[in-house]
């Protein structure tokens, strides 16, 4: 009996390592945990030193307009609004809380790898009933560097029109 190939389905996610599966889920899964923790510069560090990271509502990236409600280019950017966030935005504190779907990998080379995952954050405010923030997907192109895998790019794309008030910490 001779061996039978199973073609692809469209769209089907690419194949890849199970060790790498599992290194991708725990950068997710990582930062989440950081951008909750609040110890801002652990942020920065899940990123390459030309990064992009651009948070845009849903309805600008399906038609491919550019504007973004956050856009930054580097590492450096990032930097700064860590700096801006703990010394020189005035806002209500609160407390963030991420939940990450599992990621799908849409695409898989040896060293990048391009990945999305829905995602939901809660925010609670001092004295405050737990609400709905943010809810959307990330789409990210994912690369191995000698430090591991770090996000190149990381687009943040909410579903939601509108934002309550502002968006201060990372998505």
């Amino acid at each position: 009996m001779t061996p039978t190939h199973t073609p692809a389905l469209p769209g089907a996610a690419p194949q890849i390592g199970f060790e790498d599966y599992v290194a991708i889920a725990r950068l997710y899964a990582d930062y989440a945990q950081a951008v909750d923790s609040g110890d801002w510069d652990l942020w920065p560090e899940f990123f390459t030193e030309d990064c992009i990271y651009k948070l845009i509502p849903r309805e600008n990236h399906e038609r491919g307009f550019p504007l973004a409600t956050l856009f930054f280019e580097s590492k450096g950017m990032l930097k700064d609004r860590v700096y801006g966030i703990r010394e020189t935005l005035f806002h209500d504190p609160y407390y963030q809380r991420h939940v990450v779907g599992a990621p799908l990998l849409r695409a898989a080379g040896s060293d990048r790898f391009e990945a999305e995952a829905n995602y939901a954050v809660f925010r609670t405010k001092l004295s405050q009933a737990s609400t709905v923030f943010n809810v959307g997907r990330y789409i990210d192109v994912i690369v191995r560097t000698p430090q591991g895998l770090k996000f190149a790019s990381r687009l943040c794309v909410y579903d939601s029109e509108m934002i309550p008030n502002s968006i201060i910490y990372p998505i």
